[in-house]
């Protein structure tokens, strides 16, 4: 591999990471899901994430982030690491399948929308047809995945709270990373989003007490990986392209959480599952091809706006 493309590879490669970690934690969430309630699993993930983070902080000798990246690892603390786990959580106790595919994946389409107005970032027509294909995709999986359970409008809003909270994190992690490392980034912004939890402690201490270990070892799990590693290896990536191509890379996740359900659940999918898969990677495809073709990607301008 020439050195010129090795950046592209290895940012390309921490993308994959996330993606097939963040698919994983839907199958670990059903099981630690009937066990902690949303708060507390929420709490108990991220001090998971703390503690792996800060011991490879300490081996690692990582210093605190400069001073002008914390505003936009504080903002995106308080959005992505906290609000939005809690209130997902909540929000698919609420509302079936395909309601909550609906509602949270108009995400990534809200990161395109504010990266453009606050960050610059293009809107190439790659992009959006992409995007395009893959919402359709993910909609798809949702509805063929469904239970067939009501909908309720408190689950509606919160669905829709947790896609502006993953959308506004996203979009406020971007510029921290012009001065702080992914490792810095992730590691104090996991730490503001266990301190916006905390008032979920007592229930984390009462339900750790009755709740069997495999859902304890799920919560930690999620915590570890598709927490800790997952996000310091989406923060990776996102510091070498833009938020918007990052935001489309994860409409893989439904794809990738239908092949895994098959093989480690036995669920196995209908046709509709398939095509609405084959529909988000080929959006995923669509979507970075053309930044794929052009070589390096390079990092977006980064702006005083988070």
């Amino acid at each position: 591999m020439s050195p010129s493309r090795r950046p592209a590879a290895l940012a390309a490669g921490a993308a994959v990471v996330t993606v097939l970690l963040w698919a994983s934690a839907f199958v670990s969430i059903r099981s630690a899901g009937d066990a902690y309630s949303p708060g507390a699993l929420a709490l108990g993930r991220l001090l998971s994430g703390v503690i792996a983070l800060g011991a490879l902080c300490l081996v690692r000798r990582e210093a605190p982030p400069p001073r002008s990246a914390w505003p936009g690892i504080a903002v995106s603390g308080l959005l992505w690491f906290g609000l939005y786990m809690v209130v997902l959580n909540w929000g698919e106790q609420q509302v079936d399948a395909g309601t909550a595919a609906l509602v949270v994946n108009i995400g990534p389409v809200l990161i395109a929308l504010l990266g453009s107005r606050l960050l610059g970032d293009a809107m190439p027509q790659r992009l959006l047809a992409g995007m395009a294909v893959s919402f359709a995709g993910a909609v798809t999986v949702g509805l063929s995945m469904s239970g067939g359970g009501g909908s309720s409008v408190l689950g509606v809003v919160l669905c829709l709270l947790a896609a502006v909270a993953y959308a506004g994190g996203v979009v406020a992690q971007k510029p921290a990373l012009g001065t702080a490392s992914a490792l810095q980034v992730t590691t104090y912004g996991c730490l503001v989003g266990a301190v916006v939890c905390l008032p979920f402690g007592g229930q984390l201490v009462r339900q750790v007490g009755e709740a069997p270990l495999s859902a304890t070892l799920n919560m930690v799990y999620l915590g570890v990986f598709p927490t800790a590693l997952a996000f310091t290896t989406w923060a990776y990536a996102l510091a070498r392209t833009t938020v918007s191509r990052m935001g489309a890379t994860t409409y893989a996740v439904p794809a990738l959480v239908v092949l895994m359900s098959w093989a480690m659940l036995g669920e196995v999918p209908g046709s509709l599952t398939l095509a609405g898969g084959v529909l988000c990677l080929a959006g995923v495809a669509v979507s970075r091809s053309r930044a794929a073709a052009a070589g390096v990607p390079q990092p977006a301008k980064v702006t005083d706006s988070a």
